[in-house]
């Protein structure tokens, strides 16, 4: 079963309705605000398993050059 334009208009009103303007702003803003912290420790999880695998490459050239 699809949902048209029209039902979701009367979702929207109705919770609206249930919350309020200002509740629903500042829940959006929290949202927001949570993805951001959420994208943010992602790139940084990102950005310390390279500096790990650079360090890991480096460790082993290292370990190469000591075995010459």
């Amino acid at each position: 079963m699809a949902i048209g334009p029209m039902q979701i208009v009367i979702i929207l009103v109705i919770v609206i309705l249930l919350f309020g303007t200002k509740r629903l702003r500042n829940l959006g803003s929290d949202l927001g605000t949570a993805i951001k912290g959420f994208k943010k420790s992602v790139a940084d999880d990102d950005g310390d398993k390279k500096e790990d695998t650079a360090k890991i490459a480096n460790d082993e050239d290292k370990a190469d050059s000591d075995k010459k």
